[in-house]
């Protein structure tokens, strides 16, 4: 649906929009519209007003884009992906946002329940000066506010595998597996919305290659910057959760071999008394201790001993 459609002079917002003919093209005179999981006919009108690349439009259409920018005739089309921590679900959100560039418009188009570009629009509209600076402006806005959240995200995961960490070291259980790629499977996906956007704020902060104005690029080198972060810490979060899933499948193998220890102990000492049960249940009719007056309360002691000698053996080496 169509969310916003207004015309900007000078950081001011006014009424009405001039046709795309008649709007002069000085970056301080521009329109900006915002669309949120449009429907065909309604990206195919904006497409018909700014003569959208078909391509690009496609992409818009069907979402699911990689981070990327890319050149179109007269204006530049970006995807960026946005994401949200979800406190219920202790996952990770991921919508997009996409955005047609040029010298007098910017067209966004929101998939998923983000805010950062109504959010980026009400905070543009008080501040004049930089909201007079263009279109461009208006993207370094929308960067800066994906990268900040990105930034709020890692936050979140980070404290989730800190506590998985600190479950891992207390209680070992092979339980916390399934937390653990479930964590990996979330930071994956982040890494798909962060990595990719590298190669994207590269070119638009670029000094020769970019097409935002000169003064822009160096916010764009900046929100880069905050970027390049957010995925060294990915990384270390990764290796993070591969080094707590080794440390808990070790510790659960660990767990099991004592287990076993412990039941190859009591095993041995119960075989001494089932051994003797055994050969004495055969009901032979020459046995030596059968006339002997202290041959069973013998036999019962020498098993008990030789029980209690096996117990110490296996308690001197930690088996039980």
């Amino acid at each position: 649906m169509l969310v916003d459609r207004a015309r900007y002079e000078h950081g001011y917002r006014v009424d009405g929009a001039a046709p795309t003919a008649d709007r002069p093209k000085d970056g301080a005179s521009f329109l900006w519209v915002g669309l949120a999981d449009p429907t065909l006919a309604e990206i195919e009108a904006v497409a018909d007003e700014f003569s959208l690349h078909p391509l690009a439009v496609e992409d818009a259409i069907e979402a699911h884009q990689r981070p990327k920018i890319e050149h179109y005739g007269d204006s530049w089309f970006v995807v960026f992906k946005t994401v949200k921590y979800v406190e219920e679900r202790e996952d990770v959100a991921v919508g997009e946002v996409m955005a047609f560039v040029a010298d007098d418009f910017i067209v966004t188009v929101r998939h998923g329940d983000s805010t950062a570009v109504d959010e980026v629009r009400g905070s543009l509209e008080t501040q004049h000066e930089t909201l007079g600076a263009g279109p461009w402006a208006v993207l370094y806005q929308l960067a800066d506010r994906v990268v900040d959240d990105y930034e709020s995200v890692v936050r979140h995961v980070e404290d989730l595998i800190a506590d998985v960490q600190a479950e891992v070291f207390d209680r070992p259980s092979s339980t916390h597996a399934g937390t653990i790629f479930h964590l990996k499977r979330e930071l994956l996906e982040f890494r798909h919305a962060v990595i990719p956007l590298q190669s994207a704020l590269d070119l638009l902060a670029d000094p020769q290659r970019s097409p935002a104005p000169p003064e822009r690029r160096p916010y764009f080198r900046d929100v880069l910057d905050h970027l390049l972060r957010v995925g060294d810490r990915i990384r270390t979060l990764d290796d993070l959760l591969t080094s707590a899933l080794n440390v808990n499948v070790s510790q659960v193998g660990m767990r099991q071999n004592e287990d076993m220890r412990k039941i190859s102990a009591w095993v041995a000492i119960v075989a001494v008394p089932t051994m003797v049960a055994g050969i004495y249940g055969m009901n032979f009719e020459h046995m030596p201790e059968l006339q002997w007056r202290w041959g069973y309360p013998s036999v019962l002691g020498l098993t008990v001993l030789a029980c209690f000698g096996l117990y110490r053996n296996f308690k001197r080496r930690n088996w039980l």
